[in-house]
């Protein structure tokens, strides 16, 4: 058996056609940033999230960055975070210049947990990033509602909920601003970096133009001090391929994760996901929780089946964030799900027997 957590050749070779088209069309143009892919992109990829405004830039984290920025959050500011998460959301905030304030999530769902927001808020809390994480969205109303009475602004890091719902409505136009990844793994993933933001805020947008070039609107005029942060446009053609084949391919996401949602109920040693009934996830990662995590993860390797633990090791527990001085147990939420999380494979290509040979080995593991 051989079952790769993640296969990406396969995806790739069911769009070659179409991906060399995309490729040859931007070579014979002689045109290779802020050309006319980026400009058709940012509008369907709007278009999709039901938002206004588009804003291709270099990656998810410049994206949750320059968000930042361009709401003037830096220096001497606080930005709640979720304690659970993957380090580009704390790094984004400590490009700006501000502090990371972390926030635990709710165990059951992954995300961070409303009800803890409010008592980390203090009087230099100006924002508020909310993180779908795996692909299922937080509590937004919630976020949204504590963010109002307190005159924040929330930001949602929709890295890995490109298509998921709330309430029926689409992330990356549930807060003030989003910011998105492309990066290659993603359910809309491009060849190599790349990330957006979205938005309903004309003036942020009008902003963000500038700061992700140079701070310029007209070129060798530079109106703020900005940054060279740009959605190229080879990466722009193969995303718009892709953009076409994502609803498709998170519906395949949803019967693979279905398939392991049924298949390893009843396991007491096997903590699944919880879908909340306002949630929709696309299904980023399928991410199980058990106490004998590694011993899980060598078990099916030496079945041919490969996972991936996304993340071994919580922000705070990074040296990088030494000096906020949160030592081991002060944030004992996200410790215990790092400590304790694997993810399965899951791939819109990825067989209904092979998910079903997934769940057959995770439970003779557990049997």
């Amino acid at each position: 058996m051989n079952i790769p957590f993640l296969d990406l050749k396969v995806q790739h070779q069911h769009l070659r056609t179409e991906l060399t088209q995309a490729f040859n069309e931007v070579i014979d143009s002689g045109w290779f940033i802020q050309g006319n892919q980026l400009v058709l992109f940012e509008q369907e990829y709007a278009r999709f999230c039901n938002t206004t405004h588009c804003i291709g830039v270099g990656n998810g984290l410049d994206a949750l960055h320059l968000i930042l920025r361009g709401y003037d959050i830096g220096a001497g500011d606080e930005v709640i975070v979720p304690s659970n998460t993957f380090i580009a959301t704390w790094l984004a905030v400590s490009y700006a210049g501000a502090t990371p304030i972390p926030v635990e999530p709710d165990l059951r769902t992954y995300n961070i947990s409303p009800e803890l927001i409010e008592a980390a808020i203090t009087p230099r809390t100006k924002a508020i990033i909310a993180v779908h994480l795996y692909g299922q969205v937080a509590d937004m109303d919630a976020i949204n509602s504590i963010a109002e009475k307190y005159g924040l602004k929330v930001i949602e890091d929709a890295a890995q909920s490109q298509g998921a719902l709330y309430k029926g409505r689409l992330s990356g136009g549930l807060g003030d601003a989003a910011g998105h990844s492309f990066y290659p793994g993603k359910n809309l993933g491009a060849l190599g970096d790349g990330g957006a933001i979205t938005t309903n805020d004309d003036a942020l947008a009008e902003k963000l133009r500038m700061l992700r070039n140079y701070g310029s609107k007209v070129r060798y005029h530079n109106e703020l001090k900005g940054f060279n942060s740009r959605l190229d446009e080879l990466q722009a053609a193969f995303l718009r391929v892709k953009l076409q084949k994502l609803n498709q391919w998170n519906q395949q996401r949803k019967l693979i994760a279905a398939i392991y949602q049924q298949g390893l109920q009843g396991l007491a040693s096997l903590a699944l996901p919880i879908v909340p009934d306002w949630a929709d996830p696309v299904w980023h990662l399928y991410v199980v929780r058990s106490s004998r995590r590694d011993e899980l993860q060598q078990y099916l390797l030496s079945q041919g089946i490969g996972t991936v633990i996304h993340y071994p090791i919580a922000p705070h527990q990074q040296d990088a964030y030494a000096e906020l001085k949160l030592d081991q147990g002060s944030l004992p939420t996200a410790e215990k799900i790092h400590a304790e999380i694997i993810s399965l494979p899951l791939d819109p290509y990825l067989s209904s027997d092979n998910a079903t040979a997934v769940v057959n080995a995770v439970r003779q593991f557990h049997s």
